[in-house]
């Protein structure tokens, strides 16, 4: 069971998450993040700590705040509540004593592991005080990477497997995101990754099921911040959910799902603070007929590299990749023509440089402020009808690429980053109209 940051965001909310949990049977490891606003704080704590800011001690302040705005009316008794007060203190005072040292590279994923250590610790003291048994487990001494900075998903499970025997709680608390790298070291599994440690963990311990709750219920069939009428997803393969999850729908890391996938557990998305709702099943098998849900990316930056070397040549396209395997940075989209090809990126940190590499093979054209939309279904080939009334809906939009066929479980549209609500909203009105009509009866 993985709560994110809004999940224990309040001490109203921890107490929410403590009785979801006491009403789930069995043994449970339950994934906590940090506190809501408190990685960021860290985040922006360690960049001053690296520019030699003297606001560092400012933010320190705030970070104690943050913290006590949570504990402070969490507690009944005074005891519990100075042993609380009293860790978070000596949390700050930690990362106190290394920014007030020269920066060390290796101090920055220690200050922003602290965030989930304190969550972790503060829902411990709130069980203790409740008289619940649990026990608290560090994800430092189990979640590891290897020297490919990925998880280690054999020793992990040996890790956590013997630390599980030696406790026989029925409640088990852990941080997300953080774990240790090859040589030892402090690290984490990147933004979002929370997710991915419940996954992880999951897998390692063979779960019945994986649960990721959040602040809404389940995964939606378009994105509610840009269209009205949305409603939940009731069950979504994996494979459809992978393809919303990298194309924009925020509701989880797009990495979480694979080893979930890997080992056949389900992945129930639920929300926190609206428990009843039924929320989103993803599971090893296609159940929805059609369309199941729309998304859309942005900061998508096109990149055009037109050559009359490409007609009837083999190894253009192979020189083209290197440029970007040099530069580290992934494609999202790719279309070719027979004496172009067009693809897209969503990382501008060396755009300078792969475009000037580019320019060896043919004239580079660049378009930014670009948005990706992914519509997610079934569009195996015996479907028939579904590609055109994806196309119907945005007969008025201009669309800059199109892929289609390099999955069952995809098309995208590239589109301008103006025309993205529109586009989101079009698709609404033509895709779900029989659900959205069922709705409003």
């Amino acid at each position: 069971m993985k709560f994110g940051g809004t999940s224990v965001g309040s001490s109203e909310s921890i107490q929410q998450v403590v009785e979801i949990i006491n009403q789930e049977q069995g043994q449970k490891i339950v994934v906590l993040s940090a506190f809501s606003g408190v990685t960021n704080l860290l985040v922006q704590l360690n960049n001053q700590y690296q520019e030699g800011n003297q606001d560092v001690l400012q933010t320190l302040q705030q970070l104690e705040s943050r913290c006590f705005e949570v504990v402070n009316p969490l507690f009944q008794t005074a005891t519990f509540l100075q042993v609380a007060q009293n860790f978070v203190r000596l949390k700050i005072e930690e990362i106190k004593t290394l920014v007030q040292q020269a920066y060390q590279e290796s101090h920055t994923k220690t200050i922003i592991a602290q965030g989930e250590i304190i969550s972790t610790h503060i829902f411990q003291f709130f069980l203790q005080e409740k008289k619940i048994e649990s026990s608290l487990i560090s994800a430092l001494d189990f979640m590891v990477l290897d020297k490919n900075q990925e998880p280690d998903t054999l020793l992990i499970s040996k890790n956590i497997q013997s630390i599980l025997k030696k406790e026989e709680k029925s409640i088990f608390i852990t941080q997300g995101f953080i774990c240790r790298d090859f040589f030892g070291n402090i690290s984490n599994l990147d933004r979002g990754g929370s997710d991915y440690s419940a996954s992880l963990i999951g897998a390692a311990v063979s779960a019945e099921q994986i649960q990721i709750w959040t602040d809404i219920d389940g995964m939606h069939n378009n994105d509610p911040r840009y269209v009205e009428n949305t409603f939940s997803i009731k069950e979504v393969s994996f494979d459809e959910a992978a393809e919303l999850a990298y194309f924009g729908a925020k509701i989880l890391h797009p990495q979480s799902l694979i080893p979930a996938k890997n080992n056949n557990i389900p992945v129930l998305l639920k929300n926190t603070f609206s428990p009843a709702q039924k929320g989103t099943l993803i599971k090893n098998s296609t159940v929805n007929d059609g369309v199941t849900s729309v998304a859309a990316k942005d900061g998508i930056t096109a990149i055009k590299i037109k050559s009359y070397r490409m007609l009837l040549a083999y190894g253009f396209l192979k020189k083209v990749f290197e440029v970007f395997e040099t530069y580290q940075t992934p494609i999202d989209m790719i279309t070719t023509s027979e004496v172009a090809v067009s693809l897209t990126i969503d990382n501008n940190e060396y755009l300078s440089e792969i475009v000037e590499n580019l320019q060896e093979f043919g004239t580079v054209e660049v378009d930014k402020n670009l948005s990706i939309v992914c519509v997610a279904g079934d569009f195996s080939q015996n479907k028939e009808g579904i590609s055109a009334q994806v196309f119907n809906a945005l007969k008025t939009i201009p669309i800059r690429m199109i892929s289609y066929g390099g999955s069952n479980y995809n098309v995208s549209l590239l589109v301008k980053t103006a025309h993205k609500v529109e586009a989101l909203n079009a698709l609404n009105a033509q895709l779900f109209k029989h659900q959205l009509a069922a709705l409003e009866a």
